[in-house]
């Protein structure tokens, strides 16, 4: 099985182009390979490799105005697919769509999103418009 790890440009530039003002929300789904595949056949788990893609990321990440706003431990797909699960749940917050493409085109971002490919046997990326909390949902506050 063939997972998702990188956006394509098609995607990509869909998102550039689909700037609006104000922050963006991520929602980060990534599913670990129980061994990294590093092309050079260095030797790490998928844990040790996104690790290494956290580290070496953070400062582009948090230069740019990145933060993570909401972080969980998966535990139980209640309603979806039964065989998807997650090693990693976050939502991202970046200041803007322009700050998003500028970590992204960062070199040193760039180096370090090796690691990310490296760990990662699948994962979802979803863009969302954060908007006001309430008790309720549903259009319901």
């Amino acid at each position: 099985m063939s997972g998702h790890i990188d956006p394509t440009k098609e995607t990509f530039a869909a998102f550039r182009n689909s700037d609006r003002p104000g922050p963006i929300h991520m929602l980060n789904l990534v599913r670990f390979r129980d061994h990294a595949a590093y092309p050079d056949g260095r030797q790490a788990t998928g844990a040790e490799a996104y690790a290494a893609y956290g580290r070496e990321s953070y400062p582009v990440f948090s230069r740019l105005g990145g933060r993570i706003v909401w972080r969980g431990q998966f535990e139980l797909m209640l309603i979806g697919p039964g065989e998807e699960s997650w090693d990693e749940c976050f939502i991202a917050e970046y200041p803007s769509v322009a700050a998003f493409v500028e970590m992204i085109r960062d070199p040193v971002y760039r180096e370090a999103v090796r690691h990310r490919q490296a760990a990662v046997l699948d994962s979802r990326l979803i863009r969302l418009d954060p908007a006001e909390t309430g008790t309720g949902f549903g259009g319901t506050r």
